[in-house]
């Protein structure tokens, strides 16, 4: 079967996912983006705080930057299980510091920290956005939560060549030094928070009534179209939005179908992946079991039911691998080479640094073809230890089986990632199959 036979068509998909990203320039920012999507196709948001009597059908949670969404159908059998995609909506960066304004040598400069493990140069000399979320104190003392972003305001920039003339046999960046981003010039005084309470969605905030903030720095320049034919997609984010962009437009495509299903379909897109996914909103912590527990609770089920249902589902993994680099080929494993438009990668690992094993190889197998799209494996070389994904948490936390796959790219945790249409294309396709199947 020839690969991507059945896909949409990719360049509607990238062009969509592009669109996606543009609207994601954060964590917060892509959960909400997410939910608005949702909600146009019909699903209904459970606050966590109130009680859940009504779980069927199209239902998701916000929890802060995470989104868990779901379609239940009615009549679900009570040892029935989940089938669950999993994929993370923060990329690595860099965050705001609590008093971020200075100003030195007549620039105004934003205190920055390193958020995960950015590929620290793409960032220089890039126009960037601020954006996240400001928690602001209401007229009547309540605080409530606003999103922010700006348009491209600031830049990291780089020593001129004239002033380091060795710059180009090694660049080293002292984190705290070398990557403080400029965004003004002039006068002292100028306040990062009051630009950021200026651009708060709904109309400007007091300044003064910021209580806290979760803000990002986040590039500006719009995903593109390259390659001589239009096949190559780059874009900032792709790792991991690629994958939560899958998995939502998989589960709205599909969620007539899965409401007459056998088992509950969801969506889990975590933030917190790039630094270890140990906080309430990251799949180290409670939120996709809590959620779980409570569907359960809701439809019914006993303690012994949900164990069953737990044991009879699958976690699908998804977030992005590596594609072979042509001027790197030495980095990869010699015989297993990913390359462009071949299909989304199976990411294995004999450390279960990726969660993958035979049975879930089988499942993910079986899910390409009923997508009618090629597939291929990633492993690492055996000299360079390979990162991790929510998959192996997933696992350990829950117990569910658990497959570790995504869309090859270049440029990993750059700026501006780089990666194939046909692959994003398939990742969804593969994605509703999976849900489905």
């Amino acid at each position: 079967m020839a690969a991507h036979e059945t896909s949409p068509d990719p360049r509607s998909v990238v062009a969509d996912l592009g669109r996606y990203v543009t609207d994601s320039p954060s964590s917060y920012h892509a959960a909400r983006a997410a939910a608005a999507r949702l909600e146009a196709a019909g699903f209904t948001r459970l606050p966590e705080e109130e009680p859940w009597q009504h779980v069927h059908g199209r239902r998701y949670v916000l929890r802060d930057g995470a989104l868990i969404a779901w379609v239940a159908p009615h009549g679900v059998p009570a040892g029935a299980g989940f089938r669950i995609l999993g994929a993370h909506t923060d990329s690595p960066g860099f965050k705001l510091k609590p008093r971020p304004g200075t100003s030195a040598h007549g620039w105004h400069q934003a205190g920055v920290e390193v958020y995960g493990g950015p590929l620290l140069n793409s960032w220089l000399d890039r126009d960037l956005r601020l954006a996240g979320r400001l928690v602001v104190r209401g007229e009547d003392g309540t605080p409530t939560e606003v999103l922010t972003a700006t348009g491209p305001v600031a830049r990291i920039p780089q020593l001129a060549i004239h002033l380091d003339r060795e710059a180009n046999k090694g660049l080293t960046l002292d984190r705290q030094q070398h990557l403080q981003p400029v965004w003004g010039a002039g006068a002292e005084g100028a306040d990062v928070l009051a630009l950021l309470a200026a651009h708060a969605e709904g109309g400007p905030v007091d300044p003064g009534r910021v209580l806290g903030h979760d803000v990002v720095l986040a590039d500006t320049q719009e995903p593109a179209l390259l390659g001589a034919s239009g096949e190559l997609f780059a874009s900032g984010r792709l790792d991991n939005l690629s994958s939560v962009h899958a998995g939502l437009t998989a589960l709205v495509r599909e969620a007539e179908a899965l409401e007459s299903g056998r088992r509950i379909a969801v969506l889990a897109a975590f933030d917190h992946e790039e630094i270890g996914s140990g906080t309430r909103s990251g799949a180290a912590g409670p939120f996709l079991e809590d959620v779980l527990v409570r569907v359960a609770e809701a439809l019914g089920r006993t303690s012994a039911e949900h164990r069953r249902a737990l044991a009879d589902s699958v976690c699908l993994s998804a977030d992005a691998g590596h594609l072979v680099h042509p001027n790197y080929a030495g980095h990869h494993d010699p015989v297993n080479r990913p390359e462009p438009g071949a299909g989304p990668l199976l990411k294995l690992n004999a450390d279960q640094r990726y969660a993958t094993d035979a049975v879930g190889a089988a499942i993910w197998a079986a899910a390409c073809e009923r997508a009618g799209v090629a597939h291929q494996q990633f492993v690492s070389n055996n000299r360079i230890p390979c990162g991790s994904t929510i998959g192996p948490l997933t696992a350990t936390r829950l117990g569910i089986r658990t497959i570790d796959a995504g869309i090859g790219l270049l440029s990993m945790h750059s700026a501006r990632e780089l990666c194939h249409v046909a692959d994003a294309a398939a990742l969804g396709a593969v994605a509703g199959a999976f849900f489905t199947g």
